[in-house]
């Protein structure tokens, strides 16, 4: 069997419809003051704007990022969707993702809870270890803990998720005993994602706990992330579970305009910029023109283009995935507002509507075999 090759056969008609959302993690002009930030300022209201466009277009999730650095303005993604959720009324509203290693699970779940009941059953965390570290000293953790802080924050989480009353024991964090968390949320349950770069352990544990999966696709080539795919699956298979029901979402980098060559040549500074400033910081090379024109390319990690190629490489991936989710990453860098909403007008209006309907009939199709 090939290596890209589903391991399983999903019953396609077992599965919910695909969801599309953004995902952003709210990049900012670094200004290092110690008040009076203007441009955090006006980009939260540009984060707001981009959730009203996405809901207005009928798109299903908003989805923020939570950083710690002075180059993104989003440390509390749970305030800024609660501002988000008073603005909207259907897009559901989700971390990407919520630094579960160096936050207090209680406290999640309460900001998480608040935000459920204001957006009436909208709320979602996806808790993840995170790609950058800072939060870890700024919150005092050890990083030679990295892993266990986020194993045993995650069990209190759920356990908080599904009971009232919580008691519980670690070694990483006082014990509770007897305790109710409150509020309660308005859903019965918040929906808890799990996101991963590409570790085994971590789409491994997904599975096990039967919990959805959100896989970011940030470099190399799409097809090579199915064995993470069929990881997760067989692990969720192995722990009793039914692999068919999984939730699935694929998370891309995405910039769309009227054309292939112009989406291209707007998106190439943007990108290149920051991902050569966080190259620099973890002694990567620097990216080339050539590297950026192949990720473009089919086959290639990033969805750059005209809204015909966008829609070509979502289908695309979707026969190898089976993925229920799509969340398009924007960034916005130094690029003009108007153009990040034209991208997203163009996803919703143009792209959605027709991976939507192809989608379908591939289900169809694929429900009768």
């Amino acid at each position: 069997m090939d290596m890209h090759e589903p391991i399983y056969l999903i019953k396609i008609k077992d599965l919910c419809t695909m969801e599309l959302g953004i995902s952003t993690f709210g990049e900012l002009a670094v200004e290092h003051l110690v008040g009076g930030s203007e441009n955090g300022q006006r980009r939260v209201a540009q984060l707001i704007e981009e959730a009203m466009l996405a809901d207005e277009l009928g798109l299903e999730v908003f989805a923020l990022g939570e950083h710690h650095r002075p180059d993104f303005v989003v440390s509390a993604p749970e305030v800024v969707l609660a501002a988000v959720a008073a603005v909207t009324s259907r897009i559901k509203l989700t971390s990407a993702v919520t630094v579960l290693s160096s936050a207090d699970p209680v406290r999640v779940f309460q900001n998480f809870a608040t935000l459920d009941l204001i957006s009436k059953g909208r709320a979602e965390i996806m808790a993840g270890r995170g790609s950058f570290i800072e939060s870890f000293p700024l919150f005092g953790f050890d990083l030679e803990d990295y892993d266990d802080l986020f194993s045993e924050r995650l069990d209190l989480l759920l356990r908080i998720n599904t009971q009232e009353v919580v008691s519980w024991q670690g070694h990483l964090r006082a014990p509770i005993n007897k305790l109710g968390v409150y509020p309660r949320p308005y859903q019965q349950q918040l929906p808890i994602w799990l996101a991963v770069g590409g570790t085994p352990q971590s789409v491994v544990r997904a599975g096990s706990l039967n919990l959805p999966l959100t896989i970011a696709i940030l470099g190399g080539q799409p097809a090579q992330f199915m064995q993470l795919v069929n990881l997760y699956r067989k692990s969720a298979e192995k722990a009793g579970h039914n692999p068919a029901a999984l939730q699935l979402c694929i998370n891309q980098h995405m910039y769309i305009a009227e054309t292939t060559e112009q989406a291209t040549e707007d998106f190439w500074p943007v990108y290149s910029a920051l991902m050569n400033k966080v190259g620099k910081e973890r002694g990567w090379s620097p990216l080339t023109r050539p590297q950026f024109d192949a990720m473009c390319a089919p086959g290639g990690s990033l969805l750059v283009g005209s809204p015909a190629d966008v829609v070509d490489k979502l289908l695309a991936e979707y026969r190898i995935f089976g993925n229920t989710r799509f969340l398009a990453q924007l960034m916005a860098g130094d690029m003009a507002h108007d153009k990040v909403m034209n991208s997203i007008r163009l996803f919703g209006a143009e792209v959605a509507p027709m991976v939507r309907e192809q989608v379908a009939a591939l289900r169809a199709t694929e429900a009768t075999v």
